[in-house]
């Protein structure tokens, strides 16, 4: 089955992953007073470009917590995949585990098969960004299907500061029927 699109504008699906720590944690939860979540779907462990992809968008985890935006980054890797991850990646932001297949479907992220048992052991998702307003609606969405196309940060972050200023009346784009 074919994964259906997440539209730009409609309410961010109700999706709970794994935390090291063991809870279960809501994607779109919204953590030290902020308004606003960017949720970050990456490969897993076994992309180089993820890794430094996430150390990249450390960052900018401040001046997105200026603007009311909070961070999480989630995976179809094991916890133990997680784990050995951690090794390579120095963030602040949650990281979350054992995203599902179904998940990644209602997400509408591409889903790719590993080239080899040294790449994973398991389908993962391709690469996916979402920034979830204050209603719960999606107001940036990102997919690609494959790692070397994703947002550029820099142009992002300025981004969604300018989006966040009151006085720009900036509408959620993309939602022409």
């Amino acid at each position: 089955m074919k994964p259906g699109k997440i539209e730009a504008g409609s309410h961010f699906p109700g999706i709970e992953a794994s935390s090291l720590e063991g809870k279960r944690v809501a994607l779109d939860e919204r953590r030290d007073g902020a308004d606003w979540k960017m949720v970050v779907v990456y490969r897993g462990r076994h992309c180089p470009m993820c890794t430094r992809y996430l150390n990249a968008l450390e960052t900018f985890r401040k001046e997105l917590s200026d603007i009311g935006i909070d961070i999480v980054a989630v995976s179809g890797d094991s916890r133990e995949q997680l784990q050995a991850h951690l090794e390579k990646l120095d963030v602040g932001f949650p990281l979350l585990y054992g995203l599902t297949i179904e998940q990644m479907q209602a997400l509408g992220v591409y889903i790719s098969h590993p080239r080899s048992e040294q790449e994973t052991d398991h389908p993962f998702p391709e690469p996916g960004l979402f920034v979830v307003n204050d209603e719960g609606r999606v107001q940036v969405v990102d997919i690609s299907n494959n790692p070397f196309s994703r947002p550029a940060l820099d142009q992002l972050v300025s981004g969604l500061a300018w989006i966040r200023k009151p006085d720009n009346d900036y509408p959620i784009r993309g939602t022409y029927p």
